[in-house]
């Protein structure tokens, strides 16, 4: 049972919108965070600033246009 139980855990926390996801997400549109010029996600992205709460779990990050880390280069 414990193991079952800790498999759909899994499989609900892959599915979360990730900053840096498997599948290619471009996060969650809330109307609040894209008057910011944000998207939601459970964690920013590298190249990305955390600017607020998106209903007290998911970020909202703006993409960084200046002073961008190199290592944005790389997931590109």
């Amino acid at each position: 049972m414990r193991f079952c139980l800790s498999g759909v855990l899994f499989l609900l926390l892959i599915s979360l919108p990730l900053g840096d996801s498997v599948f290619g997400n471009d996060g969650v549109d809330v109307p609040f965070c894209r008057t910011l010029g944000g998207r939601c996600f459970l964690g920013c992205r590298v190249g990305w600033k955390w600017v607020s709460f998106c209903y007290s779990l998911l970020s909202c990050c703006t993409e960084l246009k200046k002073h961008r880390p190199a290592q944005v280069k790389e997931q590109d």
